[in-house]
């Protein structure tokens, strides 16, 4: 009975305690954790860059930090340290977007390469033009309805700017 209780115990308490996803050697992560809204049903579905599940772009809800990026892009190469110290704190989701790649496996290569442990949804096409714009880097922070409430055009210069953006937009306090 005692150790009935107890297993039943921890179940419980990992059940309700928020776990964090990390891409293992040779790996990126999930797009799984990414918090989305069931009703929305139509929209621009990207698949993730792990090639197990697709996501449309209009059914994300945060709050979180969404960023669009390419390897290719210097100033976006600049920015991940930030948004790698912006992770390490487990404050704030954050996704990626990779756009304009020459292929998935280049994505995932360089997100293996950059230790870039956040989901990463990968735009083979560029369809999303029309909602980013068509220069990289772009953030933006979206809000538990859906709403963007900040748009960061270019590069984000330091981890101190990123951290007061999501204080001041995401009203997260970090």
């Amino acid at each position: 009975m005692k150790r009935t209780l107890i297993a039943l115990m921890t179940l419980l308490v990992t059940l309700f305690i928020p776990t964090t996803s990390h891409a293992t050697t040779g790996s990126v992560v999930g797009c799984s954790s990414i918090l989305v809204s069931k009703t929305v049903t139509k929209g621009i579905s990207l698949p993730c860059l792990d090639n197990k599940t697709r996501v449309i772009y209009q059914a994300i809800r945060g709050p979180v930090v969404v960023n669009v990026f390419g390897s290719w892009c210097e100033p976006c190469n600049q920015e991940i340290p930030h948004f790698l110290d912006l992770q390490a704190m487990h404050k704030v989701s954050i996704v990626g977007i990779d756009v304009e790649e020459t292929n998935m496996q280049a994505g995932r290569n360089f997100v293996m390469k950059k230790k870039m442990t956040w989901p990463i949804l990968f735009d083979v096409t560029s369809i999303t033009r029309g909602i980013f714009g068509l220069g990289v880097p772009v953030t933006w922070f979206i809000d538990a309805h859906g709403k963007v409430v900040y748009k960061q055009i270019g590069l984000i210069t330091s981890t101190a700017e990123l951290k007061a953006e999501v204080t001041k937009y995401l009203k997260i306090k970090l």
